[in-house]
């Protein structure tokens, strides 16, 4: 990020179009890294739209937090980095769970009712940017805010496709846990690839309890 200013803040609706474009460009882009995309052809079909961002970022019991580059404290910045945090409702939480539509295949939420997990989705960072410690810094800032705005919260959550290990093994560097729980991976609605048998979503923990 050479000297520019990292600065963090809460999306507008104004910010929904290049959330969009980042979510999909820093999820399809190959990378050298063996097993941290997984397949190149399942993640060219996976979308989510501007009116999906717009309604997670209208929706009140999630924020929306994004990262922005600028050279000055002042200025808007680039958006470079995203994270979607959806706290405790009692219900089912807001991140992207892949329901019957052909453009909801983020599934990156999950664990409803549980009062004291806040989820973790929409995690993406420019292409430009990564392997430069910023999703690390995207994630520290979640939890923080998570910890300073919803009190109560002692866990956040999140999942990964089974086939991104080295990702997984990314997260728990970043002190994620395995629950040892999975979630079903939508097959049917990409018929014509040929994904693994044993697809499926890898779910996560942080204790936000243990000292830091």
């Amino acid at each position: 990020m050479s000297n520019k200013i990292l600065q963090f803040r809460i999306a507008t609706p104004d910010d929904a179009a290049q959330i969009q474009n980042l979510i999909q460009s820093s999820f399809r882009t190959p990378d050298p890294r063996e097993k941290w995309t997984g397949s190149t052809q399942l993640a060219s079909q996976l979308h989510i739209s501007v009116d999906e961002v717009l309604a997670k970022i209208h929706k009140p019991e999630c924020a929306v937090l994004v990262a922005t580059t600028t050279d000055h404290p002042t200025d808007d910045g680039t958006i470079v980095a995203s994270v979607e945090c959806a706290k405790p409702t009692g219900t089912a939480a807001c991140g992207t769970r892949v329901p019957a539509g052909k453009n909801n295949n983020y599934n990156t939420s999950g664990g409803g009712g549980k009062k004291d997990l806040v989820r973790l989705s929409m995690l993406a960072v420019d292409n430009t940017q990564q392997r430069t410690g910023l999703g690390r810094a995207v994630l520290a800032r979640a939890e923080e805010f998570c910890r300073t705005e919803w009190g109560g919260v002692t866990r956040l959550g999140l999942n990964a496709l089974s086939t991104r290990e080295a990702l997984i093994a990314w997260y728990e560097r970043c002190g994620f846990e395995r629950t040892g729980e999975t979630s079903a991976f939508p097959r049917e609605r990409f018929p014509a690839l040929d994904l693994p048998e044993d697809l499926c979503f890898v779910e996560l923990e942080k204790d936000l309890t243990r000292v830091r």
